[in-house]
């Protein structure tokens, strides 16, 4: 919704800035993210507080039923806690409770199109995540982020 100068002007003041760079190909102006900026990783975490998969898994899973607890595992949580690697390619989420299946999957397809990254859900119940026998829920309390729920409730009331 905004005109072309006025993205033109705000993309001047971003360059000028350091926080973006631009190079031309052609008559094309290609523009990106300057990582080195000293300010690229604060605004990169609340960009990710802000928009990122936490608050949209959030927005999509609270309507979910019979849920205790969301959190995000694998290289998602991992990159997030400050793991070195590659750019997450998907988010892993586990969901512990009991929800209709049809409803996680619907929340996880909403936030799918929303972050533009595959989403994929788990389902394991309260006492499987308070017994942590599971190899996937031990690999999920190893990194998880919480989304939903007390994690340190240990999966909440059962």
């Amino acid at each position: 919704g905004m005109s072309g100068g006025a993205l033109h002007a705000e993309v001047e003041r971003l360059v000028t800035a350091g926080l973006l760079q631009d190079r031309r190909e052609g008559r094309n102006r290609l523009i990106r993210a300057n990582t080195d900026s000293r300010f690229a990783r604060a605004l990169t975490e609340l960009l990710t507080v802000s928009y990122g998969p936490q608050v949209v898994l959030a927005e999509e899973f609270t309507a979910v039923g019979e849920v205790e607890l969301v959190v995000i595992y694998g290289s998602w949580a991992r990159r997030y806690r400050g793991e070195a690697g590659k750019e997450p390619a998907d988010v892993d989420v586990m969901v512990i409770g009991s929800p209709d299946r049809d409803d996680v999957y619907e929340a996880a397809r909403r936030a799918e199109r929303r972050l533009d990254l595959p989403v994929n859900p788990t389902v394991r119940s309260g006492a499987a995540w308070r017994q942590g026998s599971d190899p996937l829920v031990l690999t999920a309390k190893r990194d998880a982020v919480t989304v939903l729920g007390d994690a340190d409730d240990e999966g909440g009331r059962g």
